[in-house]
């Protein structure tokens, strides 16, 4: 690519600023990829170190869950950086919280709190991606809106 076909998108972008409710999804985002990251390390730490009843299962497990920290960790650098194809991923990932939320919620332990806590970041995050600002912000055109 030749540095004028580079500028014009940079510019477009550098002239309007990235909306809050843009950057607030993107923190939200992150916020649940470093969760996910840091309940896979301690599963996978004491997965190795202590005494699980399955530490093949423990080690599985953890490794799983820092694999999946990916899907919401690329998701918000992508809205960080105004992609498109990064609201996708963020909203898959809320979606799939909201069940996980409702399991803790039935939960009868500390569990509850932790999904009074992934309920509200699901919603507020899906409130925030599915902004007109926000799509707008990403360029992202509905049916029809072929401008």
């Amino acid at each position: 690519m030749s540095s004028e076909q580079k500028s014009a998108p940079e510019t477009a972008e550098a002239a309007e600023p990235r909306p809050r409710r843009l950057t607030y999804a993107a923190a939200l985002a992150a916020l649940e990829g470093a969760a996910l990251v840091i309940g896979g390390v301690w599963i996978l730490v004491l997965g190795l170190t202590g005494d699980p009843d399955n530490r093949q299962q423990a080690v599985t497990g953890g490794i799983t869950l820092v694999v999946l920290a990916l899907l919401p960790l690329l998701a918000a650098r992508g809205l960080l950086l105004r992609r498109g194809w990064s609201r996708g991923p963020a909203v898959i990932t809320q979606i799939m919280a909201l069940p996980v939320a409702y399991n803790l919620l039935k939960a009868d332990s500390m569990a509850i709190p932790g999904g009074v806590a992934l309920a509200v970041v699901a919603v507020a995050a899906l409130v925030l991606l599915v902004n007109p600002a926000t799509t707008r912000a990403l360029g992202i055109k509905g049916p029809g809106r072929a401008e």
